[in-house]
């Protein structure tokens, strides 16, 4: 997959999307990155550190999260955005679900287009990602929590995503899915989502995965959201396993220590 200048085979290595909130209120690390100078050495570190793709986040979608205007998410976004890309040579993804941020973020500079809501009832957002010649990450997500099938209906709400997608002339070289762990779904059905991560791969698009000190693990260990390292790191492994193509995370460093470790021995061992 092209992201800007930077080419990716997402087919043979697991790869890292760093997190950077550029948010006061973000459940994991809100407050810590809203300064300009916080951002650029959070984004220097995460590239030092091996992260393939940053996603800049200016809206917290955290559970009770407090919404915020396109405005004050452009405000929040944009001249990070810019800094990132004058300063560093990496890829960068725009998590929002608002066209006028997602423009404004391609004219800065974005490569891709982090949508927590796939796409659904907005063609508009897909139309400006296929115009922009823009990547794509699919998120499931859906307003009506109750499901008959879970997994066959969250699959289904992924396609559906996918054809509006290609529908808007967006290019299929251009798309990621992500499950939308922490999204729409109780503790068990999130848990069933990382245990089948292998059926989403059956939709053909690279997988993308963001499970990072999500209270799935919260709940399973029974700690704080400071403490959830390792919980991540056994995530992340899991993705490797099953073949997914990124996972977006936290801590960068320990992350892809995990993957290269994995990773050498399914392709060595």
């Amino acid at each position: 997959m092209q992201f800007g200048n930077h080419s990716y085979d997402l087919e043979k290595e697991t790869r890292i999307c760093g997190i950077l909130n550029v948010t006061p209120d973000s459940f994991s690390d809100g407050g810590k990155y809203t300064t300009m100078e916080a951002a650029l050495k959070k984004a220097e570190e995460m590239v030092r550190d091996g992260a393939s793709l940053i996603d800049i986040g200016g809206e917290s979608t955290r559970p009770g999260f407090v919404p915020v205007s396109a405005e004050e998410e452009c405000e929040r976004v944009i001249p990070v955005l810019k800094r990132i890309k004058e300063e560093l040579d990496i890829p960068i993804s725009v998590d929002t679900s608002k066209v006028m941020v997602a423009k404004e973020a391609l004219l800065a500079g974005a490569d891709v287009i982090n949508d927590i809501w796939g796409l659904a009832g907005n063609e508009e957002m897909g139309k400006l990602i296929a115009k922009k010649q823009a990547c794509c990450i699919l998120m499931h997500n859906r307003t009506n929590t109750e499901y008959r099938e879970f997994l066959p209906e969250v699959l289904t709400d992924l396609q559906d995503s996918i054809k509006m997608a290609v529908n808007c002339g967006i290019s299929e070289d251009k798309i990621m899915i992500d499950p939308g762990i922490g999204f729409a779904k109780s503790y068990e059905q999130n848990l069933t989502v990382l245990k089948h991560l292998e059926m989403f791969r059956t939709l053909k698009y690279p997988v993308f995965i963001g499970a990072s000190n999500k209270s799935v693990i919260g709940m399973t260990l029974d700690l704080p959201v400071e403490e959830r390292l390792e919980g991540t790191l056994a995530t992340t492994a899991l993705a490797v396993v099953k073949g997914c193509a990124f996972v977006r995370v936290h801590d960068v460093r320990a992350n892809l220590r995990v993957i290269k470790m994995l990773q050498t021995i399914i392709d060595k061992g």
